[in-house]
């Protein structure tokens, strides 16, 4: 119920233990959702028009490309823990309301921009500083906005209800997921591929100021949170938000608890249970993007209520043990369900990696761990090539040790085919040009190795047994709706009112930018170095685990905490 104008006294009142929902806390829920839709709206476009966006912005020479790649990839996830320190002391000196109004105007407008930036080709290596730019403000804004709404509903909630007002908010990434996805297929289809290509990826982005302005609009009409309102009237707001939060023992415990015994574990499951799976099936399984794509959309469809389920159960039984089970449950069946989506969706993959067994014999100390944050780093090495293009034919091998020195083989069957090692360019980025031709040769014969071997090179259509697809894809999005559902008002009760938006969104936002954004990276680079299409998924099962067990022995049930309560 929002505070208005009023007097002191009902400042001092929080708001009640309510029965059936008000007209002013429907609007209060709707408003936030609708501004963080509109928000993740935005920060997926740029994934989702990534490779078009590409070839009209990083042209150049490779150190130039390499370095706004790295930039512009990283930047959106890298940046958010910066917007939350930035964007929470913000709210929790001058107010919920006006903070995260300034959030979706910077979102929106980044987002507006990179509809209308000109190409390299039209004013040069100016168009690539300001895309990365923009999108370093995007990542800042998204930093700001989710803490922000968070903490606007939870304030507004009746006592033993903040479960279910602020699991509307946790539905918002998937809606705008959606949303975003919607606006790029249609417009595809109302002008064409090539027209698309050209010019008609800016029409998404340009939409965007029809949001923002729906948003503004219904944000400047909203009051201030009840919570603050009171602490501000009774001159209790917080000078220095920062040192408060982060300089003093006692709340900074908790931060780092809240990281590591919440957020960090929800974080993985959050982007393997959605990103990763569909990561999974096209560049694992080799399922088409729109059978992929699709099938995910109907389990995100089918399990987006359960956001709202396990938010309002988690007002009944407490938010901790659904978290931690929900954690729990991913890592301990991620193995057998990933195993279950190979069975499923690319049989007759299934069957040549029992069947086929592929080995790499290489010097062990040319073999490394291939984190590539952008796709674009080489890895020159001859055990690094080989083992890197079998990962990226979804080909599991096994390793064994040849003399220091020798050159990678690898070996399918009775066939031996020999790696090399790569000459880089002299800015060290690149393959030379006879590295390059070698390493199409390479490709070449191991392809038709893998294939002789009963490797597919795609999924066959006619194999995939869609329904169980959904199924296990639904169960792995249910985790999600388990971990995700409740934690927003978790983090909300977890600090005092007056450091409340800066302590929360700061490990929030570590946990989901870093350790969940940068998983698909780190799974394939797992993959590569080991040799086994599932041994990714070992980053999220260990991360789930550590949360489990953190979280289950240090943090505390906050069900029963009072927010309203004097700090």
């Amino acid at each position: 119920m929002a505070v208005s104008s009023g007097t002191s006294a009902d400042l001092r009142n929080p708001p009640p233990k309510a029965g059936a929902i008000t007209a002013e806390e429907r609007k209060v829920i709707f408003a936030s959702s609708l501004g963080t839709i509109f928000e993740w709206y935005d920060f997926y476009l740029y994934g989702s028009l990534a490779s078009i966006i590409a070839k009209q912005f990083f042209v150049g020479d490779p150190t130039t490309t390499f370095i706004f790649a790295l930039l512009a990839f990283a930047a959106g996830f890298i940046v958010r823990p910066f917007g939350a320190l930035v964007f929470g002391r913000l709210g929790d000196m001058i107010g919920r309301k006006y903070t995260f109004l300034i959030t979706i105007l910077i979102m929106g407008g980044s987002t507006f921009i990179v509809g209308l930036l000109p190409s390299h080709a039209a004013i040069g290596i100016s168009a690539p500083i300001i895309l990365v730019s923009l999108r370093i403000l995007q990542g800042l804004a998204l930093g700001g906005e989710y803490g922000g709404a968070a903490t606007y509903v939870a304030e507004h909630a009746p006592n033993g209800k903040r479960g279910a007002f602020t699991s509307w908010i946790q539905t918002t990434a998937t809606l705008g997921f959606f949303l975003s996805l919607l606006v790029i297929l249609g417009t595809r289809k109302a002008i064409g591929e090539e027209a698309f290509n050209a010019w008609g990826w800016r029409v998404p982005f340009l939409v965007s100021v029809l949001l923002l302005g729906i948003s503004v609009w219904i944000r400047l009409s909203m009051n201030e949170s009840p919570a603050f309102a009171r602490m501000k009237a009774e001159g209790r707001t917080s000078k220095a938000p920062l040192s408060e939060a982060f300089g003093k023992w006692r709340n900074l415990k908790i931060v780092v608890l809240a990281l590591i015994g919440l957020t960090m574990g929800q974080a993985v499951v959050w982007y393997t249970g959605q990103f990763y799976a569909l990561f999974f099936m096209q560049q694992t399984l080799k399922i088409d993007i729109v059978n992929a794509t699709l099938m995910i959309a109907v389990a995100l469809a089918l399990a987006t209520p359960f956001f709202i389920f396990f938010g309002s159960l988690a007002d009944k039984v407490g938010r901790k043990y659904i978290i931690l089970g929900g954690c729990l449950l991913a890592a301990v069946t991620y193995m057998p369900l990933f195993g279950a989506l190979t069975h499923y969706g690319n049989p007759a993959l299934e069957a040549a990696l029992k069947n086929s067994p592929v080995t790499v014999v290489a010097d062990p100390a040319s073999c490394h761990f291939q984190f590539n944050l952008t796709g674009q780093k080489k890895f020159p090495s001859s055990c690094d090539i080989a083992t890197g293009i079998l990962s990226n034919s979804s080909v599991a091998y096994t390793k064994v040790d040849a003399p220091a020195g020798s050159v990678a083989v690898i070996k399918i069957g009775d066939k031996e085919i020999a790696s090399f090692n790569a000459v880089m360019t002299p800015d060290g980025l690149n393959f030379d040009a006879a590295s390059k031709k070698a390493e199409a040769a390479l490709k070449k014969d191991t392809a038709a190795a893998v294939k002789a071997a009963g490797y597919p090179a795609k999924a066959d259509e006619d194999q995939i047994n869609r329904p169980m697809m959904v199924l296990i894809l639904f169960i792995l999005v249910l985790y999600v709706t388990m971990v995700y559902g409740p934690i927003a008002a978790m983090l909300v009760e977890m600090f005092p009112t007056r450091i409340r938006y800066t302590s929360m969104s700061l490990p929030y936002h570590i946990g989901n930018g870093w350790f969940g954004g940068l998983l698909p990276t780190t799974a394939f680079a797992l993959v590569a170095f080991k040799g086994d299409i599932y041994y990714g998924l070992w980053y999220p099962i260990v991360v789930a685990l550590l949360t489990v067990v953190i979280g289950a022995l240090f943090v505390k049930e906050t069900r029963d905490n009072d927010i309203y309560a004097a700090d």
